[in-house]
C-alpha cells in the first residue's frame, strides 16, 4: 500500500481543482467552484481511506461513495482520472454529447457511480440504504461515504435519512458536509456555523466532527475518527471556501454554476497540472452472502368465488417469494398491517426494513439496497407514495430495479376520505421512464403479477385494493406483463368496457345487466396499465367502435390515457368515453363512493344505454 504525505495529498487536492477547472472550461459550463471547495476532502479520502477496485466495481468488499452534491461532478471525474479510471482525453469530454461524463453523474453511464444525484437531498438517503445493506445483510465491512453540500441540508429528506441512520446505528456510514457557505443565489441558511449543523446531527444520534476542510491533516484525523466510531454514524462538518485556491473566485457570490472567467490564469495560480496518479487501496477479500434463488416458488392459491383483498394476496405472495429467493427484501412505511407487508416481516424478519412514516427514505432505502444487489419490495398507501415522487424519478435515472406497491387505492377504500385515497398514482408511475404499472383485480392475478415483477427491469408499481373482491381467475391462470384478459366477448358487441382492479367487477356486473337488456358488451381487464395491450384494444376498437374506460382514479393520466395512447401511432382511433373520479370525495361506504364517482355498475349501465340509444357504435 502506498503511503502519501500531507504535502502529496495537498498536491493531489490542487490537481483535482485544476482538472475541475479544465473540465468546466472545455464544456463551457459546469460547477467548478463547488468542486474546488471539497478538493482536500476528496483527496484525503481517495489517497488514504477509500478501499476500492476500479477494475471490479461490483467487488463486494469495495467501499461505497455517493456524491450527493451531484453538480460537483468535475471533482468526481477529476478523482477518477487521478485513480486511473478515466483518461485526460475523456475528462475533457465533460458534458458533451455521447460522453459518459454527464453534468450530474449516473450509474447508467459510469460503473463506479452508486446512484444518480443532482436532485439535492437524495445522496444521504440512498447512502443510508447502502449502509443498511452493509450492516444488516452483506456484513462484509465496507464503509459508505457520502459527500453533501451545505445547501441541501435544507431538504427534509436529509433529516429523514439522518434519523433513520441514527436509529439503525449505522457506524459504517460517514457523511461529509462541504460547508462552503454559498449556495446558488447567495449565502446558505447557516453560513459557516458548523455548530448549527452539529447540533442537528447529534440530535439524531450521530457522532459529529467539526474540521477545517482545507487542512489535510485535520481531515485525515476526521476520517480516521469516523472509521473508529462504534454504534453511531459520523457526520464530518468541514468548513471550506467555494472556489478555494483562486483569488478571483474564492468565497465570492455570483459564480455558482459557471466556468472560471480566466481558466488558464486560474490553473497557473493553482500550480498547473501535476499528473499525479493515486494507488487507491484495494478492498479486503469478501464474499456475497445472499443467493438469487434458494428454492421453488410456491405461490398462494385462491379458489374462484372466494372473497380476498388484493392487499392480502400481495403480502402472502411476497412472503412466498421471499422463501424462494434469498435476495428479496421488504420495506414498509409503518403501515405493514394495512399493506400486509407484515406477513413478510413475520416469516423473514432479517430481510424486513421498517422505514416508519418517511416515504422518501422508504424509496431511497430501496434504491440503496438495489444498488447492492438486493431485490426490494417497498409498500405504503398509494396516496403517500406521491411524497416520494422525486425519489422515484431519480431511481429511474439511476436504472434502479425496485418494486413499489401502493395499497388503499381509489375511492373504493370508503370512509377514510380523500386524504387516504390514491387517485393520482397511476398517472404518476406511468410518467416515469421505463416503468411498469400493474393493477390486479383479484388475488390470483396479484400473486402472479408480483412474482413476475421480480424479473422485470426499472421501476415496477403494483396497485392493490383495501376491500375484499371476488376471485375470478383460477390459480394457474397466466398474466403476461403487457397483456390483458377479455372477460366477455361476442360477435355482436356494441361497446367495449375497459377496466382494471376494483372496476373490473363493476364492469362485469354491468355487462351481465346489459346483456339481459339485449345490449351485448365486451369487457377487457387491462391489468397491465403500462405497457398496455395495444393489440387487444385495437381489435376491440375495430369490432365495437367505442371503448368506455372505467377507472377508480382521476381522469388525467390513468387508465383512459393509457388506452388512448394505444392509438397514438396513427392506428384508427375509436370513440373513447372515460368514466373516472372527477369530484372531490368525502367519507362514505365503498359502494356509495363508487356510485358518487359514477364508476359503479349502475352508472356504467346507464352510460352504455345512453351511448347505444344515440347509436355511437357501428
Amino acid at each position: 500500500m502506498t503511503t502519501y504525505s500531507d504535502q502529496e495529498v495537498h498536491a493531489l487536492a490542487q490537481q483535482l481543482r485544476v482538472d475541475a477547472v479544465r473540465a468546466a472550461a472545455a464544456a463551457g459550463s459546469g460547477h467548478p467552484t463547488s468542486s474546488m471547495s471539497a478538493a482536500e476532502l476528496m483527496a484525503v479520502l481517495l489517497a488514504r481511506h477509500f478501499r476500492y477496485d476500479f477494475e471490479r466495481p461490483a467487488h463486494p468488499g469495495n467501499d461505497r461513495f455517493v456524491l450527493s452534491k451531484g453538480h460537483a461532478s468535475p471533482l468526481l471525474y477529476a478523482a477518477y482520472k487521478a485513480a486511473g479510471a478515466i483518461s485526460e482525453a475523456e475528462l475533457l469530454t465533460f458534458r458533451q454529447l455521447g460522453s459518459r461524463l454527464e453534468g450530474h453523474p449516473t450509474p447508467q453511464r459510469l460503473p463506479w457511480v452508486e446512484t444518480a444525484t443532482g436532485s439535492l437531498g437524495q445522496g444521504l438517503p440512498v447512502g443510508v440504504g447502502i449502509a443498511l445493506a452493509g450492516k444488516r445483510l452483506d456484513r462484509v465491512g465496507y464503509q459508505v461515504h457520502v459527500l453533501c453540500g451545505d445547501s441541501e441540508l435544507a431538504e427534509g429528506s436529509v433529516w429523514e435519512a439522518a434519523e433513520h441512520a441514527g436509529f439503525e446505528h449505522l457506524d459504517n456510514l460517514t457523511v461529509t458536509v462541504d460547508v462552503n457557505r454559498l449556495g446558488q443565489r447567495g449565502p446558505t441558511r447557516h453560513g459557516h456555523d458548523l455548530d448549527a449543523y452539529a447540533r442537528r446531527f447529534a440530535a439524531f444520534g450521530w457522532h459529529t466532527v467539526e474540521v477545517d476542510g482545507h487542512d489535510v491533516a485535520a481531515v485525515d484525523r476526521a476520517y480516521t475518527e469516523a472509521r473508529d466510531t462504534v454504534g453511531q454514524p459520523t457526520a464530518i462538518l468541514a468548513r471550506t471556501l467555494k472556489g478555494k485556491g483562486v483569488a478571483a473566485v474564492e468565497d465570492r457570490e455570483g459564480l455558482h454554476g459557471k466556468p472560471l472567467p480566466e481558466p488558464e490564469e486560474a490553473i497557473t495560480e493553482l500550480g498547473g497540472d501535476r499528473g499525479i496518479h493515486v494507488d487507491v487501496q484495494e478492498p479486503p477479500a469478501a464474499r456475497v452472502l445472499h443467493s438469487v434463488r434458494s428454492g421453488h416458488l410456491d405461490l398462494p392459491r385462491y379458489e374462484v368465488g372466494e372473497e380476498v383483498a388484493t392487499r392480502d394476496a400481495y403480502g402472502q405472495a411476497l412472503t412466498a417469494l421471499g422463501s424462494s429467493r434469498g435476495d428479496v427484501v421488504a420495506l414498509d412505511g409503518e403501515v405493514g398491517d394495512s399493506t400486509r407487508a407484515e406477513y413478510f416481516a413475520k416469516e423473514h424478519p432479517e430481510r424486513y426494513f421498517e422505514c416508519y412514516i418517511a416515504e422518501q427514505q422508504l424509496v431511497a432505502s430501496s434504491v440503496g439496497l438495489a444498488a447492492r444487489g438486493w431485490l426490494p419490495y417497498a409498500s405504503t398507501f398509494a396516496a403517500f407514495l406521491s411524497r416520494a415522487h422525486d425519489f422515484v424519478r431519480m431511481a429511474a435515472i439511476s436504472g434502479a430495479g425496485i418494486n413499489l406497491a401502493g395499497s388503499h387505492a381509489g375511492v373504493a377504500i370508503g370512509q377514510d376520505g380523500p386524504s387516504q385515497m390514491g387517485l393520482e398514482d397511476l398517472a404518476m408511475f406511468r410518467a416515469v421512464h421505463g416503468s411498469t404499472v400493474l393493477y390486479p383485480c383479484d388475488a390470483n392475478q396479484t400473486a402472479r403479477l408480483l412474482a413476475q415483477s421480480a424479473d422485470l427491469d426499472g421501476i415496477r408499481y403494483l396497485r392493490t385494493s383495501r376491500g375484499a373482491m371476488p376471485v375470478i381467475y383460477p390459480p394457474d391462470e397466466e398474466f403476461p406483463v403487457g397483456g390483458s384478459k377479455v372477460l366477455r366477448s361476442g360477435s355482436h358487441d356494441r361497446v367495449t368496457l375497459v377496466a382494471a382492479g376494483a372496476t373490473v367487477h363493476e364492469a362485469l356486473t354491468a355487462a351481465d345487466e346489459l346483456a339481459a337488456a339485449g345490449i351485448p358488451v365486451r369487457v377487457i381487464d387491462l391489468y397491465s396499465v403500462k405497457p398496455v395491450d395495444r393489440v387487444t384494444l385495437r381489435d376491440a376498437a375495430r369490432d365495437t367502435g367505442c371503448l368506455v374506460t372505467v377507472e377508480d382514479h382521476r381522469a388525467e393520466g390513468g387508465l383512459g390515457d393509457a388506452v388512448a395512447e394505444a392509438f397514438d401511432d396513427g392506428s384508427p382511433a375509436p370513440r373513447l368515453v372515460r368514466l373516472a373520479v372527477r369530484t372531490m370525495p368525502g367519507s362514505a361506504t365503498p359502494e356509495e363512493q363508487l356510485r358518487a364517482a359514477g364508476i359503479d355498475a349502475a352508472s356504467i349501465v346507464a352510460g352504455i344505454a345512453l351511448l347505444v340509444e344515440h347509436a355511437v357504435t357501428p
